[in-house]
């Protein structure tokens, strides 16, 4: 939606893409599952560590589950339980705390497709027309949403002006007017 990461900002250089996201899971078999046999990642690697971290010895597991440009959603599981306590506190419920994965019209239907056939329904599984985009949310075994995210053809014609725009709209927010600037929403609407 917003670039490709090759631009610069500020004149430095931007972060290529997204290596991995990182979080804790409690199992990691029904994660594995959700990840892999109903959202379609494979898993490309898994890690099995004994460090020292924080003033202790931490045994644990790291995966990771492949996406298409190389970067990965990553996952720890650790031995004991009070690890698994103190890093993996749980997630609350809000369509607000979630990541969003960008995927095309065709990927977004077999993925919501498959998503309906694991018997996921809401709150756990919705969607939501933003006009510039259309959003499929499921909530995975560790209470973490993730969105599945295809860019609105019309709407992207304007990124250019989202981008030139963002600042002041940014401003015009905090200075206390909220009014709306979404127009896609609104003709989405009628």
């Amino acid at each position: 939606m917003f670039g490709n990461g090759k631009k610069k900002s500020n004149g430095g250089a931007l972060p290529a893409r997204l290596h991995h996201t990182a979080y804790v899971t409690k199992d990691m078999e029904a994660t594995r599952k959700f990840y892999e046999d109903v959202i379609g990642l494979p898993l490309m690697a898994t890690w099995c560590e004994s460090d020292e971290l924080f003033g202790a010895v931490r045994t644990y597991m790291h995966t990771f589950f492949g996406l298409a440009d190389g970067s990965a959603l990553a996952f720890f599981q650790f031995e004991k339980p009070e690890d698994q306590a103190q890093f993996g506190p749980a997630m609350p419920f809000s369509p607000f705390h979630h990541i969003a994965l960008y995927v095309d019209k065709k990927a977004q239907q077999e993925i919501e497709a498959r998503i309906k056939a694991a018997g996921y329904t809401e709150p756990g599984h919705f969607v939501l027309e933003h006009g510039y985009c259309r959003s499929v949310y499921v909530t995975d075994p560790n209470g973490m949403i993730v969105e599945f995210c295809c860019d609105a053809d019309h709407a992207m014609k304007d990124a250019d002006k989202w981008k030139k725009d963002a600042h002041a709209s940014l401003k015009r927010w905090l200075a206390g007017d909220h009014t709306s600037n979404n127009n896609y929403r609104r003709e989405a609407a009628h």
